[in-house]
């Protein structure tokens, strides 16, 4: 028998009939169980990804059931396989059409670093366009180890300040991309 786990409360002051806390913890722990992912798969790593999301691994679980194919209603970028030199550009707009607050897993070897294909067609990794938050290795990586990436990215969005985007912080990281 599987053991359910239940999020924990965020700390706060406890009393008869009330529960007072911090609206950032509020809202991290909201965000973490609601991700609306966006899958950019374009080989054998997102085959994985979808078996991730069959019944046997059932990423629902985590909130994640709402597949966003859409830039602009998704707040996870999940890059999966081989990306050209070519597609680079597109894969850097897509992260700029997403709204704030917006996080990216990359899933594989190929999306990581290049994966075995070291040549003049594919990029080298995809943070040399995008910046990514958490990493997943393997070529293909198991659905065991997409839902662990997954579960990282939402230990950072719980701990998350409400105001991200606005720190100096992620300000001189967004530059460092020529990203506005």
């Amino acid at each position: 028998m599987s053991e359910i786990k239940i999020a924990e409360k965020p700390q706060g002051i406890e009393g008869e009939g009330f529960f007072a806390t911090k609206l950032s913890d509020v809202i991290g722990l909201a965000r973490a169980n609601s991700l609306w992912p966006l899958p950019f798969a374009t080989s054998c790593c997102g085959i994985e990804f979808m078996a991730t999301m069959g019944a046997n691994y059932d990423l629902a679980r985590f909130g994640m059931e709402r597949m966003s194919f859409s830039p602009r209603q998704a707040d996870l970028l999940m890059v999966m396989g081989t990306i050209s030199k070519k597609m680079g550009p597109i894969l850097r707009q897509v992260y700029e059409q997403m709204a704030e607050p917006k996080w990216v897993l990359s899933v594989g070897a190929c999306a990581c670093s290049g994966g075995i294909f070291d040549s003049y067609s594919v990029l080298q990794g995809i943070d040399k366009v995008i910046p990514v938050d958490v990493y997943v290795p393997g070529c293909p990586p198991r659905p065991e180890q997409i839902m662990d990436g997954i579960m990282r990215i939402q230990d950072l969005v719980k701990e998350e300040s409400i105001r991200r985007r606005y720190t100096e912080e992620y300000r001189t990281l967004l530059e460092s991309y020529n990203i506005s």
